[in-house]
């Protein structure tokens, strides 16, 4: 697989000559967060990290996320955390967009560049730091684990997407793939955070109606998509939320592809009380 570019925001403010021209949405049933809104004015910033900030494009909220919390993170040369979870519930995916850093994972040592991808597992005992002299962003996707007796807990593993082949959609010639980090018949993950590739032209041709929440970060292209009853122009560094149940479709604009990162809930029993405590 070629090398992709993926977006990253750098912050800074528009002129005050400039009209306000954005695409933020946010709805009972979707919201669009787009590039243009994550400025300097909006980060936020974490206990136990140095030389970090970070744009929070999702958290459990009423009538918002019910199911994970998604950062962007820049640390600048030297920063990092010897303590960057405080949550021992919670499970984690990070993938590298801009830049590289050095992880330490269950006591191992690894070096995530572009396309890096790492799974955390809930408890583990993890670090980081970038040494490389230059800015590095990532995502961070959290969520709170569903832990099921009988079932052990995922091991952490830490991968690249250019080491994993994209695996076609059925009927599509390869218009429509998927990069899947972890094998869906693994009942152990209670979440999947995978990209999804359109060649352009590639469409979802119908209207995705499903019980799985989402969070979809563009890391390339632009395309047209379906959110409920509205088509909605996204390009990359636009991040959408979908609710449970929120109709979907796309069509990918071109001239290159359009590729996201995509976090569904999977693998466990609907919770028959609403919000349970925990």
């Amino acid at each position: 697989m070629s090398k992709s570019s993926y977006y990253a925001p750098h912050g800074g403010h528009p002129a005050q000559t400039e009209l306000l021209t954005d695409r933020a949405m946010f709805t009972e049933a979707y919201a669009v967060i787009p590039k243009g809104v994550m400025r300097d004015i909006v980060t936020s910033h974490l206990p136990f990290w140095d030389k970090m900030r970070m744009w929070v494009i999702a958290r459990p909220l009423t009538g918002f996320s019910e199911t994970f919390s998604q950062y962007i993170v820049e640390l600048a040369p030297e920063g990092g955390s010897e303590r960057p979870e405080l949550d021992k519930n919670a499970e984690a995916v990070l993938f590298v967009v801009e830049g590289e850093m050095d992880i330490t994972l269950q006591g191992k040592p690894y070096t995530l560049k572009e396309g890096g991808y790492a799974f955390i597992p809930p408890a583990a005992d993890w670090s980081l730091r970038n040494n490389s002299g230059k800015n590095v962003t990532f995502h961070w996707i959290r969520k709170h684990y569903q832990v099921v007796e009988g079932l052990a807990l995922p091991e952490a593993f830490v991968t690249n997407e250019k080491d994993i082949e994209p695996i076609p959609m059925p009927g599509t010639d390869g218009a429509w793939v998927t990069t899947r980090f972890v094998d869906m018949a693994d009942m152990r993950h209670d979440m999947h955070v995978n990209i999804v590739t359109f060649q352009p032209g590639g469409v979802i041709p119908f209207a995705e109606t499903h019980v799985m929440e989402h969070g979809l970060y563009v890391l390339e292209g632009k395309a047209v998509y379906r959110l409920n009853q509205d088509w909605v122009e996204v390009e990359a560094g636009d991040f959408m939320w979908l609710r449970a149940f929120c109709p979907q479709a796309c069509y990918s604009g071109g001239p290159g592809p359009f590729r996201y990162l995509l976090y569904k809930d999977v693998n466990r029993h609907m919770n028959l009380v609403l919000n349970p405590q925990r």
